[in-house]
């Protein structure tokens, strides 16, 4: 197992470096000149040309890759053009917010997509079979940004139900003074986060949930089963302990992917919800054309995206010896 942990640990050095090169290459195709959105249209070309000395933006591509990459190296992701800030503590006060929004929404739709398709499979032609796939169906089907704006109309709008833009007390704090005896701030918090976790997770919670239906009923269907039906074992039994557990192998792949499908449609939920994280930061920073800070949240979205998958590969191995003797 430590030989397989040190084989994975050791593949994010390259994969990192690729992710650095390819968000590099990608922003350098980026139309618009950063000087002269800070410099505002009656700019004359000699103040842009003066500002774009000084940013470095003239310098030949290769030189700013290494040095963005000596930067790096020494922790340094850069500093904001317009917020004349340092990327990494823009992004530090940003990044908790969005990743407490992707955590809440993939435990909502696991639990959601795990649930219904254990359902679906167990009774397989049904009513409910049949209603589970249309409700996945739906899912996959409708936009995040369209089903924002519906969920906020109908349950902040209409029947006044939860707040509709906005954030509560950031979620580990709220889970302290609940248990200092203040579980007023656990509430508002749970309130504000329900509607822009439920917009973002109806996709992944459509996508588990239509995989998991297929997985178990290739279980149900295999010998240790009938085996177990045979030994006398109650159902619910069956299929909790002996059917859903091999089914899930498959499914923890997907999840680990769908985390990085969330932090990307965190972006136009933060939007509509005003959830104060790197979605709202992205917006602006694209239209400001601010470089530096682009490149920092693309790179802490793909590091993210990295990690998660690697907890996943060491998950799988964990729950299947056969992956780490491969």
């Amino acid at each position: 197992m430590l030989a397989y942990v040190i084989r994975r640990l050791l593949l994010l050095i390259p994969m990192a470096v690729g992710m650095i090169v390819v968000t590099f290459g990608l922003l350098l195709l980026v139309p618009g000149d950063p000087a002269a959105v800070l410099l505002g249209p009656e700019a004359s070309p000699e103040m842009i040309a003066n500002l774009r000395r000084t940013l470095g933006l003239d310098d030949p591509w290769y030189i700013r890759l290494g040095a963005y990459f000596w930067q790096l190296l020494h922790g340094d992701l850069g500093r904001s053009i317009f917020q004349s800030a340092p990327v990494s503590e823009i992004i530090g006060g940003r990044i908790g917010a969005t990743i407490e929004l992707a955590v809440v929404a993939l435990l909502v739709a696991t639990v959601i997509g795990v649930t219904l398709g254990v359902l679906a499979a167990v009774r397989q032609g049904s009513l409910i079979d049949t209603a589970t796939m249309l409700l996945a169906q739906l899912g996959v089907s409708m936009p995040v940004y369209w089903l924002g704006l519906l969920l906020m109309l109908a349950f902040a709008v209409q029947l006044n139900w939860l707040p509709a833009i906005g954030r509560g007390a950031p979620m580990p704090e709220a889970i302290i003074a609940a248990l200092s005896g203040r579980p007023q701030v656990l509430w508002d918090s749970i309130l504000h986060i329900l509607l822009p976790a439920l917009a973002l997770a109806a996709n992944s919670a459509a996508i588990i949930s239509r995989l998991v239906r297929t997985s178990m009923l290739e279980v149900l269907r295999e010998d240790f089963v009938r085996t177990a039906y045979a030994k006398g074992l109650r159902r619910p039994r069956v299929v909790v302990r002996h059917a859903l557990r091999n089914a899930l192998l498959p499914v923890l792949s997907v999840i680990g992917l769908r985390f990085g499908a969330l932090l990307g449609g965190a972006v136009l939920v933060e939007m509509i919800f005003a959830w104060p994280g790197l979605g709202q930061l992205t917006f602006s920073a694209v239209s400001q054309r601010d470089l530096p800070l682009i490149q920092g949240i693309v790179l802490t979205f793909a590091l993210i995206f990295a990690l998660v998958n690697l907890v996943v590969d060491l998950l799988y191995a964990l729950v299947d010896p056969r992956v780490r003797l491969g």
